[in-house]
C-alpha cells in the first residue's frame, strides 16, 4: 500500500473516529436507546469499512491472518443487517409502516444468519479458497443497501420528511460498499482516486445518517418531554395553567394566611398577542409567550408562583408579611421588563419588531377567606381597564364571550 494511500484511509478512520465520539456524547447526554443503537452501529460498521481498507494489516503486521479473514467475511453484512433493522427502527417501526418494517426487520434477520454463516466458514477455508469467499460477501452486503433504498423510496412517498435525505445517504453507502469490497478484493485498475472515492462516500454516508440520527432523536425525545407534561401545564411556556394554577395560588393564599402575611396578585394582560399572526403565520405567538415568560419569570424571581391564567394573561403571586418595598420592587421590574421590544421569526425565516402591549393589573389581599379565582378575575379586569387607558382599542383588543348553549 503507498503513502498517499495510507494517508487517504488514515483520514476517513480519523472521520469515523470524529462521528463515534460525537454519537458516544449524544449517548452519555441522553441515555436513550436509540442514541446507544447508533452508537453501536457506527463502531461495527465504521470498523468493518477500516478491515476492508487493509489498514490493519499495515499498522499491525502481526494480526492473525485468520482474524482478518473473518472479520472481512462476516462483520460487513452483519453491520448491513444491523443498519436495516435500525434503519427500519429510525423510520418508525410498524407503527408507521408494517410494510416497511417487515422489509427491514425480516430482512436484517436474515442477513445477519447469512453473515454469521460466512464468518463460520471463514474459520474453516482455505486461504487460497478465501477470495471466493469474499466475492459472496461483497454480493450479500449488496442486499442491505438494495432493501434499504426500497425502504427509504415507500418511506418518502409516504410522507417522512427527513427519508429523502437518507436516501442520499444509502446512495453514498452504495458507492462506499462497492469501493471498499473492489479495495479488499485487490481488483485491477484501482488506483488513487478510487481509494480517494470511496473514502469520501463512507465518511459521506456516516455524517448522513448520524446527522439524521440525531435529529429523528431530538424529535422524538422533544414529544417525549411533550407527552410527560402535567396537564396542568401550558407547552410552550411550562407554566400552570387552569385548575394547576388555582391550586397552586389556593396553597399559596393558605400557607401566608396561616402565617398573617399579604399576598400581591398581578395580572398582565397582553393585549396584542395575536397582532401578528396574520402577516407573520402561525407560530409567533407562542413565541412572543416563551419570550414573556421568560421575562415573567426573571422579574417576579424564584420565590413567587407564576402561572398562565388565559394564553393573554399571566398570573404572579407575592406573598410577604406585609406589604414591602421589596414587593413594590416586584411590580415595578414586571411593569417595566415585560413591555420591552422584542424580535419574532416570521414564516419567511426573517426577524419581525414586536412591542408588546401589556397591561397590569394589582390587588393586594389579606388572604384569610379570598377565593383564588375571583382575586384573579379582579385583577384581570384592572388589567383590562389599564389596556384601554394606555393603548388605543384595536381589532386584537376586541373581548368576546361564547355563545349560550341551546
Amino acid at each position: 500500500m503507498s503513502v498517499n494511500e495510507i494517508a487517504v484511509w488514515s483520514a476517513m478512520l480519523g472521520g469515523l473516529l470524529t462521528l463515534c465520539a460525537i454519537a458516544m456524547g449524544d449517548a452519555v447526554a441522553s441515555r436513550s436507546l436509540a442514541s446507544v443503537r447508533n452508537l453501536l452501529f457506527l463502531l461495527t460498521a465504521g470498523t468493518s469499512c477500516v478491515v476492508m481498507t487493509g489498514l490493519p494489516e499495515v499498522f499491525f503486521p502481526a494480526l492473525p491472518e485468520r482474524l482478518l479473514m473473518v472479520l472481512k467475511a462476516g462483520l460487513g453484512p452483519i453491520a448491513g443487517a444491523m443498519g436495516l433493522y435500525y434503519l427500519g427502527s429510525w423510520l418508525g417501526g410498524v407503527r408507521e409502516d408494517a410494510t416497511v418494517h417487515r422489509l427491514t426487520a425480516l430482512g436484517g434477520t436474515v442477513l445477519l444468519l447469512i453473515a454469521l454463516a460466512l464468518a463460520a466458514t471463514a474459520t474453516r477455508v482455505d486461504v487460497d479458497q478465501f477470495r471466493a469467499l469474499l466475492m459472496l460477501a461483497a454480493a450479500v452486503n449488496m442486499v442491505p443497501v438494495l432493501l434499504a433504498l426500497l425502504a427509504v423510496r415507500r418511506a418518502t412517498q409516504l410522507g417522512d420528511p427527513l427519508a429523502r435525505w437518507m436516501a442520499l445517504g444509502i446512495v453514498c453507502l452504495a458507492g462506499a460498499t462497492a469501493g471498499l469490497y473492489a479495495r479488499g478484493l485487490s481488483l485491477p485498475g484501482l488506483g488513487l482516486d478510487t481509494s480517494l472515492a470511496t473514502a469520501m462516500f463512507t465518511v459521506a454516508y456516516f455524517l448522513i445518517a448520524s446527522v439524521l440520527g440525531l435529529l429523528r432523536n431530538r424529535h422524538n425525545r422533544r414529544l417525549a418531554r411533550l407527552s410527560r407534561l402535567d396537564q396542568g401545564t401550558e407547552p410552550a411556556t411550562g407554566l400552570p395553567t387552569g385548575v394547576a394554577l388555582l391550586t397552586e395560588v389556593e396553597h399559596v393564599f393558605w400557607r401566608t394566611a396561616r402565617r398573617g402575611g399579604v399576598c400581591t396578585v398581578v395580572c398582565l394582560h397582553v393585549s396584542n398577542l395575536y397582532e401578528m399572526v396574520e402577516g407573520s403565520g402561525q407560530g409567533t405567538e407562542h413565541q412572543i409567550l416563551t419570550t414573556v415568560a421568560a421575562r415573567v419569570r426573571r422579574a417576579a424571581g424564584f420565590r413567587c408562583v407564576v402561572g398562565l391564567y388565559h394564553p393573554r394573561c399571566f398570573v404572579v403571586v407575592i406573598t410577604s408579611d406585609k406589604l414591602t418595598e421589596a414587593t413594590l420592587e416586584v411590580v415595578t421590574r414586571l411593569r417595566s421588563t415585560v413591555p420591552l421590544p422584542m424580535s419574532v421569526l416570521d414564516a419567511q425565516q426573517t426577524y419581525q419588531p414586536f412591542t408588546p402591549q401589556v397591561g397590569m393589573g394589582v390587588v393586594t389581599l389579606e388572604p384569610d377567606s379570598a377565593t383564588p379565582m375571583e382575586v384573579i378575575n379582579q385583577a384581570e379586569r384592572r388589567a383590562l381597564a389599564s389596556v384601554g387607558e394606555q393603548h388605543p382599542v384595536s381589532e386584537h383588543d376586541i373581548v368576546t364571550t361564547p355563545a349560550a348553549l341551546s
